[in-house]
């Protein structure tokens, strides 16, 4: 048992590190927008859906302007040095930061080729091939599977109520599928100013308080040293943003999430307290699929987020609504963890 003055001096620490992850992305952000703007970093967006045809209403609602991807680097390297110079930890931190630092890589392939815009075509834009993506993350997923599995020794799932439930092996598909499903759920999630950063820092800071009550200091820092970057992204990202994340950082921020669920064996609680990436990948998943087997539109754009906006709403309204739902699921998944023996 920690006594009270070691949980305090623990969670300063934590608090502390956040901090420091904060003051560095700001410290970075002025140099990587300098180079931005001075090479022409921009987003290009696509006019064609992934089944092919015109995407007629998402093009009515986009505002053409030039703005910076890629941003996510700043968080990528923000994280990355706090984690490895104050927080390096085989048993808690080796994990989220492999993940972490796996999945902005993807993301940064994929960024570099779209914005040098190499193998694009008409209405089309340019970016690692989906079934390479999908490939390369399930790489990343396999690695971290191995080492929870055969390093760490973990084996079970815990349920609500119920205890902990032996799997075996099958832990091996499980990580790779919540690691990958995760990974795309938030890099989907990435379309509007400040939507994702914001759900993000609920979610992490979820994660952070639930590790912090399991004794889990290492993945608790680790979380608040997220959540710390991120609100530096927020300050340039809130609308109307300076520049976007890129994939660099939707499948690093991801990605990590992913693991984060899976070594604090919360990964039944996921799915609520990121339900608003659940959301987004699903309607998603769910327009596709209708188009293809039915040949009509379930909404009227997809992801959800640009069906609120086809209807009427404010690009903000649709950011702070998702943002007062996804820090309600955050706190119903604290709750839940409380009260599910998920806290040890």
């Amino acid at each position: 048992m920690f006594t009270l003055q070691q949980l305090a001096h623990t969670a300063s620490h934590s608090l502390l590190l956040s901090f420091l992850s904060f003051c560095i992305a700001m410290l970075l952000t002025p140099v990587f927008t300098h180079y931005a703007y001075k090479y022409k970093l921009w987003k290009r967006s696509r006019t064609t859906a992934t089944t092919g045809e015109a995407l007629q209403v998402i093009s009515k609602l986009r505002i053409k302007r030039t703005i910076p991807r890629m941003s996510g680097v700043i968080t990528v390297a923000a994280v990355t040095i706090v984690t490895v110079v104050f927080n390096l930890d085989r048993h808690q931190t080796w994990l989220p930061l492999t993940g972490f630092l796996g999945g902005g890589f993807i993301g940064l392939l994929d960024d570099i080729i779209n914005i040098k815009g190499w193998g694009a075509t008409a209405g089309t834009v340019a970016g690692l091939r989906g079934r390479i993506k999908f490939a390369m993350l399930i790489a990343v997923g396999a690695i971290g599977a191995w080492f929870f599995y055969y390093k760490l020794g973990v084996s079970h799932v815990h349920l609500p109520y119920m205890g902990n439930v032996f799997i075996g092996w099958c832990m091996i598909p499980l990580f790779i599928l919540v690691v990958v499903s995760t990974g795309n759920a938030v890099n989907i999630s990435d379309g509007m100013d400040g939507l994702a950063g914001g759900l993000l820092v609920s979610a992490y800071g979820a994660y952070g308080v639930i590790a912090f009550l399991q004794s889990n200091f290492g993945i608790a820092t680790f979380c608040m040293t997220v959540v710390g970057a991120l609100l530096a992204y927020l300050w340039f990202n809130i609308p109307p943003a300076r520049f976007v994340m890129g994939d660099v950082g939707s499948f690093s921020l991801g990605t990590a999430l992913g693991v984060i669920a899976m070594q604090t064996n919360t990964v039944v609680l996921l799915p609520l307290i990121g339900l608003v990436f659940v959301a987004e990948a699903g309607s998603s998943v769910l327009q596709i699929s209708s188009k293809k087997l039915f040949h009509r539109k379930i909404f009227i754009a997809a992801p959800i987020h640009h069906h609120f906006e086809a209807m009427g709403w404010e690009k903000t309204k649709v950011t702070m609504r998702f943002w007062v739902i996804g820090e309600v699921c955050a706190a119903l998944g604290v709750i839940l963890a409380l009260i599910g023996g998920y806290i040890y």
